[in-house]
């Protein structure tokens, strides 16, 4: 039934003009299974057998024969692969060999953990798992450390509640037998370095019990998992990626937006044509989730997709559909949930927190509206349908560079490899405070370079000099008052973190850095966040605090920066790529909003510009820069800065292809004449203090960044330049001066010049 269906729906888009611009079909796979390790528990056989379960996946025996030889193991195998049996095998086998043993469960979200929870009970065998997190009423806690195994929670969880407070956890965390960390790959840039670094503080603080946990990781299909894990953990750790589990056939199609205006590059709307989309599949019976990039959108599809269903007669579909998001209340999301497992629900419309592995049934289409920013992250969504026979993965490109990309070379996402999960915890802006909260938990000595990192103690001498530590005969002690882990937020690289808060409720709605803080919560400012809009009242730096109210006005805001980049030293190059001069290294970079500009909805007409009095921001990052020789800017031609200024850009935007980063965490600089270079130069920086590896990663696979951002810039049919090739959503200058003919030609030439690689840069 399904296959006549998906025919019916995407026959509406097939034709020389049509809407289906692209075709494909995965094969199915069959299942590996191999018997029960002879030296399994019979208990745990038994519990297995009674759900249903008669033998393993391969790559679940590869995980349980690497934690019965003592290894810290990561699986990284597909959607729906049971990553979650492969790592709880070795924990139902701790705790039927010793009933004090205990387990520790970390997820990226809440809504993961209760799924898990109630995974967890069906076992039994003397399971008693208890999610710990913000929403545990205080009064249970108490009996969560005092009976639970597992422990279901957070890093943010771990790292305010936990590590402070651990001798309350005295007895978990001398009994601790494993850690879990499921969907490691979430745990990446700032964020990830933050994360790691709890993670460190959690091993340091089970020394003192006398416990050493085995981890055991599960991953999406990363570029690099033993190299994820191992900065994650900071041990080493055996990658299991044998992908042993079934998978259903599976169609794959590309639903392109109506092209409105070729020379301004104007496309229709992409939610428009996932509602159709969401209306015609569930009007046929097929079950479907749609996966959006907001709050906002989740909301908008599923009106539109309501009304469509209404206005053609079926009511009957129209109940059945539902939106997905952040801001219900957790007996709404469970409600939800629970209605797609039973089948009430024939479609959804969510936000990324479906996105992981919470169960929702068996599933037949999955819609990604907008490339979500990672490859992986795509595969995980399209993963979500074909679970009852075969799938139907569909991508509804947005309007940006990458998805208009992907739609135009669908051969690249196919068939390209998932990215790196990139993340720093030795970058010294993250580490300093990470080094505060571990002396608090226990002093400080020369054996935390093993745990922390090397320099640990080093690092911390800054903070014996401003008061803050002590030196004790027990090493380096906290002598403030109060845990310093709560000043620390995992979101953001620094300490000076600006708190966004509705001024009507008092709703935290998030942390950002100052730096950024300035461009988007200045007085004035229109706000996004997750989809919703407010007006930022005021910006209070002495309190870090911006008061936001919400917002329904006709016009948006956009700011204007002067930025500067002094180069501090090279740490590698100048080598000869792509025809020009490339360098990477420690760069200064100062950036001062000056005014910002309100523009009308929806045509983007300026309505005036405001200046603003704010400080200069500085901070020392890395970089990757390259000098153009006179010949490729002579072949290029036009405006030499809009040539590289719009070149720039477009390698920007197609860096999150290399590494697992958004292109907010990336910031350039273009300049006709350096003062340190004396030549035109083109700087491409990680946008957070310390760096955490995104341009090394551009400058590693140089090459590679320079072939796609030529692409495009050259497939793009605009003519002067859109959002879909060089023009960007952050630009300090507002996308003035920018010449995509002139960088179309230079980008080009480089990537012709590339003929052989030298030695140390790899083409990709």
């Amino acid at each position: 039934m399904s296959a006549a269906a998906f025919d019916d729906v995407l026959a509406g888009g097939r034709g020389e003009d049509g809407a289906l611009v692209f075709e494909s079909g995965e094969p199915a796979r069959p299942a590996v299974f191999v018997p029960f390790p002879g030296d399994l528990d019979p208990r745990v056989q038994s519990a297995l057998i009674g759900a249903g379960i008669s033998g393993l996946y391969g790559h679940q025996a590869d995980v349980w024969e690497a934690a019965q030889r003592g290894e810290h193991v990561c699986v990284s195998t597909g959607t729906a692969s049971g990553k979650s049996l492969a790592f709880t095998l070795p924990v139902l086998a701790a705790v039927c060999e010793r009933k004090t043993a205990r387990a520790l469960y970390i997820y990226p979200t809440k809504a993961l953990a209760q799924d898990q929870a109630r995974a967890l009970r069906a076992y039994g065998l003397g399971l008693r798992p208890a999610v710990y997190d913000g929403d545990t009423p205080r009064e249970q806690r108490h009996l969560v450390r005092r009976f639970a195994n597992p422990i279901l929670t957070n890093p943010d969880m771990l790292h305010v509640g936990v590590l402070p407070n651990h001798r309350r956890w005295a007895d978990v965390l001398s009994n601790l037998t494993h850690v879990v960390i499921d969907e490691a790959h979430t745990y990446r840039g700032v964020f990830g370095s933050h994360v790691a670094l709890v993670l460190r503080r959690l091993r340091r603080v089970c020394a003192l019990y006398g416990c050493e946990p085995q981890f055991l990781l599960a991953s999406a299909t990363i570029a690099n998992p033993a190299e994820a894990c191992a900065a994650l953990t900071g041990l080493d750790v055996r990658v299991v990626d044998r992908d042993g589990a079934p998978r259903a056939p599976r169609r794959v199609a590309f639903w392109d937006t109506p092209l409105l205006d070729e020379a301004e590059g104007t496309r229709g709307s992409a939610l428009g044509e996932a509602a159709g989309l969401l209306a015609a599949l569930t009007a046929r019976g097929l079950r479907t989730i749609c996966f959006v990039k907001s709050r906002k959108a989740s909301e908008l599809v599923f009106r539109f997709a309501r009304e469509s269903l209404v206005s053609a007669g079926r009511e009957d579909v129209a109940e059945r559909l539902a939106p997905y998001r952040a801001g219900y209340t957790a007996e709404e999301r469970r409600r939800i949930e629970g209605d797609l497992v039973s089948g009430r629900l024939l479609g959804v419309v969510a936000t990324e927190a479906l996105e992981l592995g919470v169960d929702v049934g068996l599933l037949d289409c999955a819609l990604a509206i907008g490339f979500p920013g990672t490859v992986a992250s795509l595969r995980q969504q399209w993963g979500r349908a074909g679970r009852r026979g075969e799938g139907l993965a569909l991508l509804v490109p947005g309007a940006d560079a990458l998805d208009r990309y992907f739609i135009n070379h669908p051969e690249a996402l196919l068939g390209r490899a998932n990215e790196a999960a990139i993340l720093d915890p030795s970058n010294p802006e993250i580490r300093i405070g990470h080094l505060r909260a571990a002396a608090h938990e226990l002093p400080l000595t020369d054996a935390d370079d093993d745990v922390l990192g090397g320099g640990a103690l080093s690092a911390a001498e800054p903070l014996v000099e401003a008061g803050e530590l002590l030196r004790t005969p027990a090493g380096l002690a906290w002598r403030g008052a109060g845990s310093p882990a709560g000043q620390i937020s995992l979101r953001s690289g620094s300490a000076d973190a600006i708190a966004v808060v509705e001024r009507g409720t008092g709703t935290l709605l998030g942390m950002l850095e100052q730096e950024r803080a300035f461009s988007t919560v200045h007085e004035g400012a229109v706000y996004l966040h997750r989809g919703e809009t407010y007006l930022a009242e005021t910006l209070d730096l002495s309190d870090r605090v911006a008061l936001v109210t919400p917002f329904d006005g006709p016009w948006y805001t956009q700011p204007r920066r002067e930025t500067d980049t002094s180069i501090v030293r090279a740490l590698s190059g100048p080598v000869q790529c792509c025809g020009v001069e490339l360098s990477y290294g420690e760069v200064e970079v100062s950036d001062q909003v000056v005014a910002y500009e309100r523009r009308s909805l929806p045509e983007g007409r300026r309505l005036d510009t405001v200046p603003l009095d704010l400080p200069s921001r500085h901070f020392s990052t890395r970089a990757l820069w390259f000098v153009p020789p006179d010949e490729l800017m002579e072949e290029a031609g036009g405006d030499l800065l809009g040539a590289l200024h719009a070149a720039e850009h477009a390698l920007i935007s197609v860096l999150p292809l290399l590494a697992m980063c958004d292109r907010w965490d990336i910031g350039g600089l273009s300049t006709n004449l350096h003062p340190q270079t004396l030549r035109p130069t083109v700087f491409v920086y990680d946008g957070h203090a310390g760096g955490v590896g995104i341009a090394q990663r551009g400058h590693d696979r140089f090459a590679e960044l320079v072939a796609s951002a030529a692409r495009v810039v050259g497939d793009c049919r605009c003519r002067d330049g859109c959002p879909s090739c060089v023009q960007s959503p952050k630009c300090g200058n507002l996308n003035e001066m920018l010449d995509k003919g002139a960088a179309a030609r230079l980008l080009g030439a480089m990537e012709r010049a590339q003929a052989v690689p030298p030695a140390g840069v790899s083409r990709g």
